[in-house]
């Protein structure tokens, strides 16, 4: 007995009624309307050559700029192919069809922002900020004499030894 064979035993041979085939028809239309009021797809998708930037506008109203660089599959491309981008259908999807590239949006977004470099760049602003407490709270430092030290940071220990 050959793989299918043996395979049709197990199979299901259920054959729908017109009224379940329109019945799922309803309930999957349901289903994308559903998605498309909570999942933001794509909507328009630019290339700006001067900037070298990507952008993205979003059915929520979000638009973001991504510099090209940071995309690797796009690094090398030249401006006019790189101009030629597209959206897919869903929205899902960027597609370039000249070099043959395709790009899950929500994944070219986890990309950019999930990065570790990109963490570091908000952490590095944040530590920059000048807040009003925080120059109050580095004033009142700099007057008892500096940042405080911490724990063994140029403070002596007495040893005992062994």
């Amino acid at each position: 007995m050959t793989c299918w064979q043996s395979g049709r035993r197990y199979m299901a041979n259920k054959t729908l009624t017109r009224q379940q085939i329109l019945s799922q028809i309803r309930a999957a239309r349901k289903r994308g309307r559903r998605l498309d009021a909570t999942e933001p797809t794509a909507k328009k998708a630019s290339y700006d050559r001067s900037a070298r930037m990507l952008a993205i506008e979003l059915t929520n109203g979000s638009s973001f700029r991504l510099p090209v660089k940071l995309i690797p599959w796009l690094r090398d491309i030249p401006a006019k192919q790189l101009a030629g981008v597209e959206v897919s259908p869903s929205g899902e999807g960027l597609r370039w069809e000249s070099v043959d590239i395709d790009l899950s949006v929500p994944g070219l977004l986890e990309q950019i922002f999930g990065t570790t470099s990109w963490m570091r760049q908000l952490a590095s602003r944040g530590g920059r900020s000048r807040s009003p407490a925080k120059v109050r709270a580095a004033r009142t430092n700099g007057a008892k004499g500096g940042r405080p030290r911490g724990p063994g940071k140029g403070r002596r220990r007495n040893r005992v030894a062994a």
